[in-house]
């Protein structure tokens, strides 16, 4: 297996490099993150971008946090004929060396009650220990002689509550250091990079554990070695794991295949998502890579309970 230091960041790739356009565009999208963690356009925008390219059932996934999904909903902002699941993303922590990237594995959440306070103490505590680590992250950097205080500065937005490294990797790219996300990753950010600070945080367990007291369906994101790894997401599963993200922008149809066998055999819910962050494009350009059949808005509405508002 390849060590984590080697292997490239889960994120689509450039249109351009993914496989071809989907002849069949997905009404589907459980995978997607704004300004309120480290995408570049706001809940609503994205929410309206995604509705404008046929999506009706979607959720926003930022990482620790639900704050773009509330604010939507408090706006009114839902487009008419889009349904909008509460989502979040967790990036959990193995302390096991079971040579995963970076030594995490990826959580999602659909459902969650919005006003679980427990759940939302959960995720605060997780949004606290990423502002450590990003300005720990940018004063590794300062020590490095590559200071981007002013361009992150510009970066940041009142409502980035759960910051990230793509935000660090923005202010690089900005300060002329780096030529891309991926590049200001592999060069600076990424795991046994010289600006590389560990995280800190909930484990897969506890993660998982989160999502289902607060009443939400957890899955486990962009896993391509779910097939050779299939110890890894039985643990999971054993440890209340219900769902398998079997669809993802950058899987080419022999993964997709895989990582399907893998849900089937092993009876998990089926999700699918682009990972939507806004480095490599707009919303239409990775939705056009994107397709996730209308059978996982069946699968996941009934994993949750919810009768469809839609025909």
């Amino acid at each position: 297996m390849a060590t984590p230091g080697r292997r490239r960041r889960h994120d689509p790739l450039a249109a351009t490099q993914a496989r071809s356009p989907s002849p069949f565009p997905s009404a589907v999208d459980l995978h997607t993150h704004t300004t309120r963690s480290d995408g570049v356009l706001a809940p609503a925008d994205l929410v309206a971008a995604a509705a404008a390219c046929g999506v009706t059932f979607m959720a926003l996934t930022d990482h620790d946090t639900l704050a773009g999904y509330r604010d939507v909903v408090a706006s009114g902002a839902v487009p008419s004929g889009l349904e909008l699941v509460p989502g979040v993303e967790i990036n959990a922590l193995v302390t096991r060396d079971l040579g995963l990237w970076e030594g995490e594995l990826h959580i999602l959440g659909f459902g969650m009650d919005p006003d679980d306070e427990a759940f939302e103490a959960a995720l605060s505590m997780q949004r606290g220990r990423r502002r450590v680590r990003f300005e720990r992250t940018v004063e590794k950097l300062r020590g490095l002689d590559l200071p981007i205080d002013a361009q992150v500065a510009a970066l940041r937005t009142v409502d980035d509550d759960a910051l990230g490294r793509p935000t660090i990797a923005r202010a690089l790219m900005a300060a002329g250091h780096a030529t891309s996300v991926e590049d200001a990753f592999r060069r600076f950010l990424g795991w046994g990079s010289p600006a590389y600070v560990p995280r800190e945080g909930l484990g897969p367990a506890e993660a998982i554990d989160v999502i289902r007291s607060a009443g939400g369906l957890a899955a486990l994101a962009h896993f391509s070695e779910a097939r050779g790894r299939v110890d890894v997401v039985r643990e999971l599963v054993e440890g209340g794991l219900r769902g398998l993200e079997v669809y993802y922008r950058s899987f080419d149809a022999a993964t997709t295949k895989s990582v399907r066998t893998v849900a089937t055999d092993l009876g998990l819910v089926q999700t699918g998502g682009s990972d939507y962050h806004g480095d490599l494009g707009s919303y239409a350009d990775a939705h056009a890579y994107l397709w996730v059949p209308a059978s996982v808005a069946d699968g996941v509405r009934a994993a949750l309970g919810v009768q469809s508002a839609r025909p």
